[in-house]
């Protein structure tokens, strides 16, 4: 364990400076993504850990996806578990709020006034607020307490402060949750007067969410539970609080010991035992920074880059490098159980631990991307993990939760990850069963698929119908499918991605088929307005058309217009530019997209089309490819340019610093990746696209002891653009280099220039 420099007996600094190497955690910034629509928060929690025990401010709402918003100014309390940056919520469970005098636990309906604020709720400060990589704290002006709370994969430890009381107490709370899910079942067991358990079964976006909580309590208690079912205005709930009495005038903070487990309770004790066994709160907070510390590391950024505009820089890098390792989150005990998708209890073998929040429509793009160069032994398990959730539930899910299909989003974005990995060599996992898993996906076929799913669910979401026509008949009708054009691009792309693997496999039918549906793109463009279009089971045009308009999950883009989606063949650019006409053409389209009024129309917009630049969208994920579409016709300073003022125009240091959802990690992986200085355009295919570095050196440490380091000469505000390039000190004459390359470690040199060159050409 690395030693820390400590002010008083307690930790009161906001980073701590290690004796043996830089601290990178001081400049990460919990709170950016937690205003906006950013749908973050600052709680406690490891690299991808399972546990994210944190501040809850409201229930519900398109901004309580996480529980957190940074402009409410009062706090519920403090929950166990939570996603982070998504666009629907759920989770919550488990809350805990330290009270003084006697407990409030009216019920609060969901028309009233205040039903995001709990009766027992307490007014905070942000200026009391402390929030690093792995510790938040807290002032609760209500009640005078200081709560604070560190976590470690699996469990949490709190320490709540009084004031000299008569009655300080606690209210654990088991029917509260994210958004309005469904109690089915609550129980709670007093173990002891220092121990208590409880479990709970709820069902919200995740369809059937059993969890399990152990908690120990340095002071004695006395328990009451409170039992209740309220009318609300779409059915009778049950209510349950746990009422807890302490000693009065505690003489010492009240420190309490908390695990969960989707298992058992024997799996939330052991979680406990095995990960926090002492009492030692200080100890728990500098083995959270410690992991945190190692992550951000893996990307060196220069440590005399200092003052203003450089300290800004580097927060947003490492906020966005933090915020890239908080999913796909860690869904095991410390014996190896975990829930499947079955929902029975299995048990993981050590390598391959199961995982939970795979939102693969958003972090194929560039999350898992940036873990095959900085992490891709765990970006291998992911797939492995994946692969397992296939054989559990019969499928591979598309959007995964606490092993529920979802059924969210579009497209079946494990391929990308598996072909990603397979053709940069990573190859730790049944290439067999990977290709087979990924086919089983594309095909229209319902049979297998586990039993506990919902049956609405089956066709509509797990299994779309596009699937089937897709295949049949060679494309989606607009007229018999929502979202007609969105899917059938993610489609034609997906299909690519399983032809790669087909191809490595040996499988030759079965690439030369899949190749064939990688056209399919082709369908969907209509050269006389110059956009991808939905055609009718006739084949006839939609009318009428505006490329601007939105009709959110219920016209023929998702999330997106079709100034967005346009741009989605990132498997074959060169197929789209023929399209389009040719390079010239292509490239003053392309100019058109950034230039076009940023108007969108239409009776229900979809909220997720923001961060305009024109009508290019980078608060959604459809267009995160395409500003490097520049280097595939000869103009990389307009690549140079954009990605440029993305960077600058679309993240922040601040609460509202997210253009977006974070949406599990992309829009940071996004900046990560440009902020160094390259982009994948198309996973599946092991090649970079050369964008705009950000800082004059950036050295990214690889496995095995190489690194690759960008080094931009002469770089600054202005000096954007791109002069020369080598790259292991020979000449790189195009915006391009392979995965290959990169992990073998070496140097890339940009000299920079404040004006546009023929660089790359």
């Amino acid at each position: 364990m690395r030693k820390a420099t400590f002010l008083g007996l307690f930790l009161l600094i906001s980073c701590v400076v290690w004796a043996d190497g830089r601290d990178f955690t001081r400049y990460v910034n919990l709170f950016v993504g937690t205003a906006g629509h950013g749908h973050t928060h600052p709680g406690a929690l490891v690299p991808n850990g399972m546990i994210q025990p944190g501040p809850d401010s409201r229930q519900h709402g398109w901004d309580a996806c996480s529980g957190y918003y940074y402009e409410d100014q009062t706090l519920n309390g403090f929950s166990h578990t939570r996603l982070s940056g998504t666009g629907c919520a759920d989770l919550g469970d488990f809350l805990l709020m330290p009270t003084v005098g006697e407990p409030d636990i009216k019920y609060v309906g969901e028309k009233e006034p205040d039903a995001q604020r709990m009766p027992y709720a307490s007014a905070i400060r942000h200026s009391t607020e402390q929030a690093e990589p792995g510790y938040y704290s807290v002032r609760l002006d209500r009640y005078n307490v200081k709560a604070e709370v560190t976590a470690t994969e699996r469990a949490a430890i709190f320490r709540f402060t009084y004031p000299q009381s008569e009655q300080p107490g606690m209210i654990l709370d088991l029917d509260y949750s994210i958004q309005e899910q469904l109690t089915r079942e609550m129980e709670v067991e007093i173990v002891d007067n220092h121990t208590l358990r409880a479990r709970r079964r709820t069902a919200g976006w995740a369809y059937d969410h059993e969890i399990y909580f152990y908690a120990q309590f340095s002071q004695p208690f006395r328990a009451e539970v409170v039992r209740d079912t309220v009318k609300t205005s779409k059915r009778s709930e049950p209510r349950c609080k746990v009422l807890l009495r302490f000693p009065a005038n505690m003489n010492r903070p009240l420190l309490v010991k908390t695990a969960c487990s989707a298992v058992d309770y024997d799996g939330a004790e052991a979680n406990l035992t095995a990960e926090i066994p002492a009492w030692d709160f200080n100890g728990v907070r500098r083995a959270a920074h410690d992991k945190w510390n190692a992550v951000l590391g893996r990307i060196e950024l220069p440590a005399d880059l200092q003052g203003g505009a450089w300290d800004e820089q580097l927060r947003i890098f490492y906020t966005a490098l933090y915020h890239a390792h908080i999913a796909p989150a860690l869904a095991t005990d410390v014996d190896g159980r975990y829930r499947g998708m079955d929902l029975r209890i299995h048990t993981a073998d050590a390598r391959t631990p199961n995982y939970t929040v795979f939102s693969m429509w958003d972090t194929f793009r560039a999350l898992h991307p940036l873990l095959t160069i900085i992490d891709p032994a765990r970006n291998q398990a992911y797939i492995r993990c994946l692969i397992r959730k296939g054989e559990e539930g019969g499928i591979v899910p598309k959007w995964e939760l606490v092993s529920n299909y979802t059924g969210c989003m579009i497209g079946y974005h494990y391929v990308s990850l598996a072909a990603d990995a397979y053709t940069k060599g990573q190859r730790d996992f049944d290439t067999k069963k990977a290709l087979a898993a990924g086919v089983r996906m594309a095909e229209f076929d319902t049979s297998g698929i586990t039993q506990v799913l919902p049956k609405w669910k089956l066709r509509d979401e797990i299994m779309p119908q596009a699937r089937r026509f897709k295949n049949e008949m060679g494309y989606v009708p607009c007229d018999l499918e929502h979202e007609s054009v969105a899917k059938a691009l993610e489609y034609a792309y997906n299909d690519w991605c399983i032809a790669q693997m087909a191809h490595g496999e040996g499988e030759t039918a079965l690439a030369e088929r899949y190749d064939q549906f990688a056209k399919a793109y082709t369908h969907y463009f209509d050269p006389s307005v110059g956009f991808m279009r939905g055609k009718d089971a006739a084949g006839a045009w939609r009318t009428p058309f505006d490329p601007r308009s939105s009709t959110h999950r219920a016209d023929d883009y998702c999330e997106g217009t079709a100034w967005q989606w346009t741009w989605f063949v990132p498997h074959d650019v060169e197929g789209l530019v023929g399209l389009m006409g040719g390079k010239k053409a292509f490239a003053e389209k392309l100019d058109s997209l950034f230039a076009a009024s940023s108007e969108v129309t239409g009776d229900n917009l979809s909220p997720d089309i923001a961060g305009f630049i024109g009508q290019y969208a980078h608060g959604n994920e459809p267009g995160h490819h395409t500003t490097h579409l520049y280097n595939y016709v000869g103009r990389p300073w307009r690549t140079q340019e954009l990605v440029d003022s993305v960077l600058y125009s679309q993240y922040r240091n601040a609460p509202d610093g997210l253009s977006g959802n974070e949406d599990c990690g992309q829009m940071s992986a996004w900046f990560v990746l440009n902020a160094v200085g390259f982009y994948q355009v198309c996973p599946g295919r092991p090649v970079y696209s050369i964008g705009r570095p950000l800082f004059p050196e950036a050295t990214i440490h690889l496995p095995g002891g190489k690194t690759f380091t960008v080094v931009a000469k002469g770089n600054s505000r202005t000096a954007k653009y791109i002069k020369s390039a080598k790259l292991n000190g020979k000449a790189l004459r195009t915006p391009f280099f392979t995965h290959e390359q990169l992990a073998a470690g070496g140097t890339l040199e940009l000299e920079m220039s404040e004006s546009p060159t023929k660089w790359g050409r």
